[in-house]
């Protein structure tokens, strides 16, 4: 049996394939020997007309899909098991002898298609065309030969931070827990728990400090050899056309960043104040950002051991949204969607990822029992409500937009599932229960909080990438790397939180943002979709019919229209300046002011 036979007949993945028509029923997406000769049928195959051109797209596209699917089941695994070192080996196998001969193959299909006189006639058949051949422009003046190696560097360079951080354990009260499970008792009413679970966790993080440090200075002098030799005046440069960031450009980012500085910074540095007198204390330390200000118990949702609890409840808050969103969501199995509890050996973070042959998607979360967990559950369903919706267009390629809005697919779910949050806190289903009610407010100001709180945090991130993307790699050693780390987050970051004692934990921060190691430059969009998402929100409210519908047409396009064709289908603007973010922040104030304390 083939390696991917293996995975698709394995209890992580039961998932009958569809029918195949071009590529052959027991192809193996592992074995080179049996990639080459499609490839080479596509790239020879003749296109004497814009019916062939059709046809070759549809058979590349089933193509692409099959090998896609493989890359992204094999990514899965890898993330779902750091430490086993099989898995690691089908995953390292695919990195370091497929991607490697696919990608001038690649460029040689791309290039086909833009070269060929009958292409031209294809958006006149469908303007989507113009998306992809666009995407394709953009992919062939990137591509160089000698970046093929220095690419799978790349990949192997942050695959070793995944496994740093899945074999971050610690003991804490008798018990083996990862950090994410530590993370429930930054929300204890007991100060001395909650700066113990902190401290120990920094503690952890930090024993990698100098690992990490080096996983990245590497990275930095990959991405501008990459970069270089290309032509392109710095990585940053590289990376906004190979995201097809066509839309926006980094001047559009920093002016980003100045309105998030003048709106949000000082409204963060205000809760904290307010957070601090509320908890009674002299200085307000990081260990208190989490417990709740009033000393009540920490919300606890669901219980961390029971995921299906978190699955079963996230599905009647869509039942309260929409019967649509609902009956997608009952599709989401374990075994074949799901893998949400939190282990050793697995990867932190969150994410879904896309199965495009057999067009499922599949979520992975680390869930402790938090109310973020819930937050994420809403928020990755959304990114597969956004995919399933999607799945009708042939093309592959046209099936995503860009991250700006994927993320709005997101976000917009969180927002709309907030009024929601009774189902996890009604005392024996009684939805009417004060106790429960105020468990609900309780975490619906977290959430319209944490908004307030995380763009700033976005803006310090996207910053601090703008400055180490934009000078010579060989200039940013560790130390001006914290130097220019402390410039962001004294620009973005509350002075209000005291890290007398414990600046090295402060300067390490940016070591937590996987995305700064697997994913460049991909931060910005949680901004951009934010705003978009809080527009939804609003529209919602004043009409969630219309809302709903208007989102899920912008759903339904995929990847088919440009950003801005896509924010206006969902009835919002793609607009990230000064101009849109202050009316939306003042909502959420409205909003907060509301809600009981």
């Amino acid at each position: 049996m083939s390696d991917y036979n293996a995975i698709m007949t394995s209890t992580s993945f039961v998932i009958a394939p569809p029918p195949v028509s071009f590529v052959p029923a027991d192809f193996d997406p592992s074995n080179w020997d049996q990639i080459a000769p499609l490839l080479t049928q596509l790239i020879d195959r003749p296109l004497d007309s814009v019916d062939d051109v059709q046809a070759w797209l549809l058979d590349m596209a089933e193509f692409d899909a099959i090998l896609g699917e493989y890359g992204a089941r094999c990514s899965i695994d890898h993330s779902c098991h750091t430490d086993d070192a099989d898995i690691e080996a089908r995953y390292m196998h695919l990195v370091e002898n497929i991607h490697p001969k696919m990608q001038p193959e690649l460029f040689k299909l791309q290039k086909k298609l833009v070269d060929c006189p009958h292409a031209a006639q294809l958006p006149t058949i469908d303007l989507k065309f113009n998306i992809l051949l666009r995407q394709y422009h953009a992919d062939i003046a990137l591509f160089r030969d000698e970046n093929i190696p220095l690419q799978t560097q790349v990949t192997k360079t942050a695959t070793e931070y995944g496994k740093l951080c899945g074999k971050m354990l610690v003991e804490f009260q008798g018990e083996t827990l990862t950090l994410q499970q530590l993370a429930r008792y930054y929300e204890e009413t007991d100060r001395d728990i909650r700066e113990s679970a902190w401290r120990l966790s920094t503690d952890r993080r930090l024993q990698d400090r100098d690992a990490i440090d080096a996983i990245y200075d590497k990275l930095l002098h990959l991405r501008q050899q990459i970069a270089d030799n290309t032509g392109m005046g710095s990585y940053r440069d590289y990376i906004w056309q190979s995201q097809k960031r066509f839309d926006y450009t980094p001047d559009d980012c920093m002016a980003f960043g100045d309105a998030i500085a003048k709106h949000c910074v000082p409204r963060v540095r205000a809760l904290d104040i307010a957070r601090r007198d509320k908890l009674g204390i002299d200085t307000l330390r990081p260990w208190d950002a989490a417990v709740d200000p009033l000393g009540r118990s920490p919300l606890r949702p669901f219980d961390a051991k029971q995921v299906d609890d978190l699955v079963k409840k996230t599905h009647e808050i869509f039942s309260h949204i929409s019967p649509k969103l609902a009956d997608m969501y009952a599709t989401l199995e374990f075994g074949r969607n799901l893998d949400l509890d939190s282990r050793q050996g697995k990867r932190p973070g969150g994410f879904q990822s896309s199965l495009q042959w057999s067009r499922q998607p599949f979520i992975f979360m680390n869930a402790a029992g938090l109310q973020s967990d819930v937050d994420t559950m809403l928020h990755e369903a959304g990114h597969a409500f956004h995919f399933m919706a999607a799945t009708d267009e042939p093309i592959v390629d046209l099936r995503q937009p860009g991250l700006e809005f994927c993320e709005v697919a997101s976000m917009s779910m969180e927002l709309l599932g907030m009024d929601h949050y009774d189902v996890f806190y009604n005392n024996n289903n009684d939805a009417t229960s004060n106790d429960g009610k105020i468990a609900a407010g309780r975490a619906k100001r977290h959430q319209l909080e944490g908004i307030i709180r995380i763009l700033p945090w976005i803006a310090t991130i996207d910053s601090f990438q703008h400055a180490l993307y934009t000078q010579p790699a060989a200039d940013i050693n560790p130390q001006k790397r914290t130097a220019i780390w402390r410039t962001m987050l004294d620009r973005y970051y509350s002075n209000v939180v005291d890290h007398t004692g414990i600046e090295s934990a402060r300067d390490a921060m940016w070591q937590r943002q996987l995305h700064l190691i697997h994913y460049p430059f991909y931060y910005i969009e949680y901004g951009i979709a934010q705003l978009g998402a809080l527009q939804v929100w609003l529209n919602y409210r004043n009409d969630p019919q219309q809302a709903l519908a208007a989102l899920l047409d912008a759903f339904s396009a995929g990847g088919t229209k440009t950003l801005p064709e896509l924010f206006e289908l969902a009835g919002i603007r793609f607009d990230f300046t000064e101009t849109t973010i202050e009316p939306l922040i003042v909502a959420i104030e409205s909003e907060l002011a509301d809600l009981p304390d």
